[in-house]
This record gives structure tokens, C-alpha cells and sequence, in this order.
């Protein structure tokens, strides 16, 4: 494949945007390649701007279920904004789609529209502390809430990606209220939570961790950590910007049966449009401005195209079937490739929930940040790139997730298992 275009693209860039990129997985450094630059997509297809075509395997970091450019979405968006973008007021559709929100997560009984998950996480903590009138929160190695200042301590995706160990520009008497501990270890999390010289205000976590790759909670380790919480009157949080919507329609909380008191959501209720959310129990939520005095606001929340976008996307995700066709073709998906990394010997560990999946290039089972951080970085790099040379887009670090949605073809799979069959097979020979 050419990707001048995109270099040139690259190099314009870099003169006018950091890096040349508005966040900084994108610039693809930890997998030795410049990024191609993307101006067309179509259910699973992208093309980039040299028109160069490939099997999407990001979803745009998630949101795309439903694949690209889905006519009932652009349609749906299309006649919002013929009524106008964004008012700054009260909107019909931000009634309906939180009713949608609130009916799917039992644990939701209020909700309040942000524009992005980082907004979404910083509010809740807020919140949480405001409601406890306690300073610290609990956050898990490895796991990734935004940029917020409190959750770069330990954070995974980007953070994690370019080996940044947390982020200058955040003070000391911040960082000092957040403990980041090691997810899945029932241990640690009991004497920290126990700890009575502690003033935890609340924890939070990604249910599924996404952004160290996807490491699934070990078995009884969500409902120990719900059940420590309600004994010690701390607010459980639930990260759910990737898995809500996207493990079920009621997300992680209905998939292992866990009900936090607050849920923070983006990705999908946005259908590909800029979107964040948080919600949970009324006692807590009634807590924020006007009805009480934790204070947040933004003019574009639940801005019209974002509620049409999310509506839609909903409403298609209510299909019968929906989410049982997704994991089967995911599951299938799964296994084909564990097949071919047994085929060549490479090392690789492949863990799957639902229709998110990380193949960690290393021997050692991933369950932790520090078993993740095992994984050889150099050989993903390599297999990156000759995937992308193959036509099959995945995301450009070792420690994100790959989706699968609705709109992967049986065809669209087979490339990518053929593909991967060939980038194996160079692997091996190097």
C-alpha cells in the first residue's frame, strides 16, 4: 500500500496541532509507523486518504456497534440538524433517550448528558465525593477514567501506551487523594477498603478493563468489591464508557450481575457523535445543581444530534437476537484466531468478553496490569503493520481493545483471520 497522502497529511499536521493529532494514541509511535489519515467510512469499511481500504477493527475506540455511516443514524442525525445543532436549553430528545437509559440499568434511576467519558468520570467523582463529604477515591492499576487530573495516577490507554508515568501539569495535594491498587486482587482491595485511617469517598473501575487491553474481572471479584463497598458506605462506581450497551443492553452491571450506585457512560449512547453520561441512584444524582450543591454544567450536554444519534442506536440495539448474533460471531471470531497463533507457535494470549478482545503477544495468562505489562510490544508493533499493509485497521497500541460489530462481514473475518495467517507467518521468520 502508498500512504504518501497520509505522510504529507502527517507532516501538515504537526506544524499547526501537538504531534499532529487531537489525542495522542493516534500518532501510532508505539508501533513505528506513521497514522493514516482517514476521510471516508462505511459499515466496516474505512478508506484513508490514499485510498487505501480497510476492515475496521477500532469502531472509532468502540462506539460503532452498528458500523459506519448507518443509514437509520445519518438519517436520524440529518433531521436533527435541520432543526438546528445545539440550543443550549431543554430538548424533547434528552428526555427520551434518558428514559431509554434509565429503563435499560436498573441501577440508573437518574441521569445527567455530558459531552465525553472523561466528563462523565470527573463529574461522578465529584458527585460521589460531595454526597460522602470523604476526599479519597480508589481507582485500579491500569485501568483508564479520562484525563482528568485524579485519574492519571497508574492510568492505562494513552498514558499507558506512550509510557508517560502519570502527567506533569498535575499537582501533588490532587494526585495525594487517589490510590491506584492492582485490579483483580481481592487482597489488597480488602485491607485498602477496610483501612479505617482512609477517607474513601468512593471506587472506581472498569468493569471489564479496556485500556490496559481487555482483562476481565476474575471470578467473584466485582461482587466482593460491591459488597465491601455497601458495608463501608463508599460509592461503587462503574466505568462503563466501553461496555455499557456494548456486553448487553443493560452493559457489564446486567453481564455479571453487580449493581453499582453510579455508572458512567459514553461510546455507543452517542451512535459516533460526542457523548458522555452519568448516572444511579436518585439519593445521589438529586445531589447535583440545581436540586443540590455539587456543581456541573456544559452548554452542548445533551446537545440535539448527540440524543438523535444515541436514540437510534438504541432502538437498533433492542433488535431481538441482537446481542446473542454478536457474541457468536465474536466467540467464532476468537477462536479461528487461536487456531492460527497455535498453527505458528506465537506467543499469544487472547482475552475476549462479549465482542471485545485483546490479543497480548506473551505466554503469561493477562489478568493484572503487571502480567499485561509482559507482553512484547515489538512484535504487536510489527504485526500492526503488516496488518495494516494487508488492509485490516486495528488500533495502533498493544494495550487497547479490538470490537467487533454488527456490520463484519463473515467475508470481512476471513480476511482478517487470512491476513493474520500471513503477518504470523513473517513473525515466525524474522
Amino acid at each position: 500500500m502508498a500512504f504518501q497522502t497520509s505522510s504529507e497529511l502527517f507532516e501538515k499536521a504537526k506544524k499547526v496541532i501537538p504531534g499532529g493529532v487531537n489525542s495522542p494514541v493516534r500518532a501510532c509511535r508505539s508501533v513505528g509507523c506513521d497514522p493514516v489519515f482517514i476521510t471516508k467510512a462505511a459499515g466496516a469499511t474505512l478508506w484513508d486518504a490514499d485510498g487505501n481500504e480497510y476492515v475496521d477493527f477500532v469502531c472509532s475506540w468502540g462506539p460503532m456497534i452498528m458500523g459506519h455511516a448507518h443509514p437509520e443514524i445519518v438519517e436520524a442525525v440529518t433531521r436533527a440538524a435541520a432543526s438546528g445543532t445545539s440550543f443550549g436549553a431543554p430538548t424533547p430528545t434528552e428526555i427520551d433517550l434518558a428514559s431509554m437509559v434509565v429503563e435499560a440499568l436498573p441501577s440508573v434511576e437518574k441521569v445527567r448528558f455530558v459531552n465525553s467519558g472523561t466528563e462523565a468520570t470527573m463529574s461522578a467523582v465529584r458527585l460521589a465525593r460531595g454526597f460522602t463529604g470523604k476526599k479519597v477515591v480508589v481507582k485500579f492499576d491500569g485501568c483508564y477514567h479520562g484525563h482528568a487530573d485524579s485519574f492519571l495516577v497508574k492510568a492505562g490507554s494513552g498514558v499507558l501506551t506512550l509510557g508517560i508515568p502519570g502527567s506533569p501539569g498535575v499537582p501533588e495535594e490532587i494526585v495525594k487523594n487517589t490510590l491506584s491498587i492492582p485490579y483483580n486482587n481481592e487482597q489488597v482491595l480488602e485491607a485498602t477498603l477496610r483501612d479505617e485511617k482512609l477517607d474513601i469517598a468512593c471506587v472506581i473501575v472498569e468493569p471489564v478493563a479496556g485500556n490496559m487491553g481487555c482483562v476481565p474481572p476474575k471470578p467473584g471479584f466485582l461482587k466482593k468489591l460491591r459488597a465491601l463497598t455497601a458495608e463501608r458506605g463508599i460509592v461503587l462506581i462503574f466505568d462503563e464508557v466501553i461496555t455499557g450497551f456494548r456486553l448487553g443492553y443493560g452493559g457489564a452491571q446486567q453481564y455479571y450481575d453487580v449493581s453499582p450506585d453510579l455508572t458512567c457512560l459514553g461510546k455507543i449512547i452517542g451512535g459516533g457523535l460526542p457523548v458522555g453520561a452519568y448516572g444511579g441512584k436518585a439519593e445521589i444524582m438529586n445531589c447535583i445543581a440545581p436540586d443540590g450543591p455539587v456543581y456541573q454544567a456544559g452548554t452542548l450536554s445533551g446537545n440535539p444530534l448527540a440524543m438523535a444519534a444515541g436514540i437510534a442506536t438504541l432502538k437498533l440495539l433492542q433488535e431481538p437476537g441482537f446481542y446473542d448474533r454478536l457474541e457468536a460471531k465474536a466467540a467464532g471470531f476468537a477462536e479461528r484466531l487461536n487456531e492460527v497463533a497455535g498453527t505458528f507457535g506465537i506467543p499469544v494470549q487472547l482475552n475476549r468478553v462479549g465482542s471485545i478482545m485483546t490479543a497480548f503477544f506473551t505466554a503469561v495468562e493477562v489478568t493484572d496490569f503487571t502480567s499485561a505489562m509482559l507482553a512484547d510490544t515489538e512484535m504487536y508493533a510489527r504485526h500492526y503493520r503488516q496488518m495494516l499493509e494487508g488492509g485490516i485497521y486495528l488500533a495502533p497500541s498493544q494495550f487497547e481493545v479490538a470490537f467487533i460489530s454488527a456490520a463484519q462481514s463473515e467475508r470481512d473475518l476471513d480476511k482478517a483471520v487470512k491476513m493474520t495467517e500471513w503477518s504470523f507467518k513473517k513473525l515466525v521468520q524474522m
